[in-house]
């Protein structure tokens, strides 16, 4: 249901100028499928679509460029949370525990998500180190790190 309604949203704004949520909400409906305000906002955020602007102070829905780039961080990001087993810090060095044979994925995630706090970072089997900037931004990724564990 929802790949169909996406994909449906897809089909509309590459026919015509939607300009409003509403707007699209209503092409849908026209079209057999039921939604809410809602549900297409978080298929908007979703499939990363964007406003571009058509001329005269009008702007409509358009597909990012950036889309395949962003879907790709979106996976390595869905690897890192899964792949942490603890974190820690000392200084300005971040030291994260993997499932074995995950360190190097984690840290291409973080490489990817272009934290511009993260100095760099080495990865091995199971054991990642990152080097932030100073030691409070090594506190505040660890604890953000936590939240999203």
């Amino acid at each position: 249901m929802k790949n169909d309604r996406q994909s449906m949203i897809l089909e509309i704004i590459s026919q015509e100028n939607i300009e409003t949520q509403e707007q699209l909400l209503l092409r849908l409906r026209e079209r057999g499928i039921s939604s809410t305000q809602a549900t297409i906002s978080r298929d908007i955020k979703q499939m990363h679509l964007i406003k571009e602007p058509v001329g005269q102070g009008v702007y409509k829905y358009a597909v990012s460029g950036n889309r395949t780039k962003l879907n790709f961080a979106e996976k390595l990001r869905t690897i890192f949370r899964e792949s942490i087993t603890s974190i820690n810090y000392a200084q300005n060095i971040v030291v994260l525990k993997t499932m074995p044979g995950l360190a190097s994925a984690a840290c291409s995630a973080l490489d990817n998500m272009d934290l511009p706090y993260m100095v760099g970072s080495l990865a091995g089997d199971d054991t990642a180190f990152l080097v932030m900037q100073d030691a409070q931004n090594a506190a505040m990724f660890c604890d953000e790190i936590r939240e999203m564990l």
